[in-house]
């Protein structure tokens, strides 16, 4: 299965989004939600509270 690349959710065969970029680059999102705020508002994963990401980097912070 794929991953969304912005909140690194599964997305299941048949849903979900693929965007290409002018490069070739393809990127996958798992609802229009991931993709506004990676694509229309610029958000990086890293800062979204709600995304696996966030979770992921607050976790290897409290380990220091």
């Amino acid at each position: 299965m794929v991953k969304c690349d912005f909140c690194k959710g599964t997305i299941e065969p048949g849903t979900g989004k693929l965007y290409i970029k002018k490069d070739g680059k393809m990127i996958y999102f798992c609802s229009t939600k991931c993709e506004k705020n990676m694509l229309k508002l610029g958000r990086k994963p890293r800062n979204v509270r709600w995304t696996g990401e966030f979770a992921h980097t607050k976790k290897k912070d409290s380990k220091k």
